[in-house]
C-alpha cells in the first residue's frame, strides 16, 4: 500500500511514516497543502492521510482541488476538530473517512486498509447530470444555475436517481434506497414523487431527464 501523509505536525507525520513503514507501506510525507497537492497529482497513491489545518493550503482546499481535478484517491481526514459540523464538512468536501486526534494507530491502520480495498472509485461531492447539479452536503439542487426547492423526500429520490445516472432503476430499487425497511405503503408512491420531480426539475426548463422505461422503472439521463 502506497500512502501519502500530509500533516504540518512534523513529529506526528514522522511517527505515522515509521508506523506505516513497519506495516509494509511505502510512505511519502508533506508538511503543507501545497507540497501535498504536488505529491498527490504527480504520484499514484492507494490512500492519502490528510490533516485539516495546515499552512499555505489547508486540507479542505487541497481535497476540493483534487476532487475538482477528478482525482478520487481515497482520503482519510485527520484533525483535532471533532464537532458534528466539522465531520459533515469534511465528508461533504469529498473525504472518505474522518479520524480525530488523538487516535489509535491500530484503528487508523484498519481504516486505511478498508479505504485501499475500496480503491479510487469516483465519489463526487456534487452530483451532476448535464446542467442539473445536486449537492448532498449543502442539500441544494440547481439547474442551469437556477436554484430548485425540493422537499426532503423529493431530494432523496433525486439523489438516488443521480447516483444511478443512466441506469434503469425499478420502483422497488427506489423504495429500498429512499424509504426504510418498515415501509408497507403503496409502491406507487414512487410514481407520485417522480411526477413531483418532473414538475420541478424538468418541465420548467424544457427538459425530460427522468425517463420512464416501460415495465422496468426509471432512468435519469444527462441533457442532450
Amino acid at each position: 500500500m502506497r500512502v501519502l501523509v500530509v500533516d504540518d505536525e512534523v513529529r506526528l507525520a514522522d511517527g505515522l511514516r515509521r508506523g506505516l513503514e513497519a506495516e509494509g507501506c511505502a510512505v511519502d510525507v508533506a508538511h503543507d497543502g501545497v507540497d501535498g497537492l504536488w505529491f498527490a497529482t504527480e504520484h499514484p497513491y492507494d490512500v492519502i492521510v490528510l490533516d485539516w489545518m495546515m499552512p499555505k493550503m489547508n486540507g479542505w482546499k487541497m481535497l476540493s482541488t483534487l476532487r475538482a481535478a477528478d482525482n478520487w484517491t481515497p482520503v482519510l481526514m485527520l484533525t483535532a476538530r471533532d464537532t458534528d459540523h466539522d465531520e459533515i464538512e469534511a465528508l461533504g468536501t469529498g473525504a472518505d473517512d474522518y479520524v480525530t486526534k488523538p487516535f489509535s494507530f491500530a484503528v487508523l491502520m484498519a481504516r486505511l486498509r478498508v479505504l485501499a480495498r475500496r480503491g479510487a472509485v469516483e465519489r463526487p461531492a456534487v452530483l451532476k447530470a448535464g446542467d442539473l447539479h445536486l449537492d448532498p452536503g449543502a442539500r441544494t439542487v440547481a439547474r442551469d444555475d437556477v436554484a430548485i426547492d425540493l422537499t426532503s423526500r423529493e431530494f432523496a429520490v433525486l439523489e438516488y436517481l443521480m447516483r444511478h445516472r443512466d441506469l434503469v432503476v425499478s420502483k422497488v430499487d427506489i423504495l429500498r434506497g429512499v424509504w426504510d425497511e418498515a415501509f408497507d405503503g403503496d409502491p406507487n408512491i414512487v410514481e407520485v414523487y417522480i411526477g413531483h420531480l418532473r414538475q420541478k426539475i424538468d418541465r420548467p426548463f424544457g427538459r425530460a431527464s427522468i425517463r420512464t422505461v416501460r415495465g422496468a422503472g426509471y432512468r435519469l439521463v444527462s441533457d442532450e
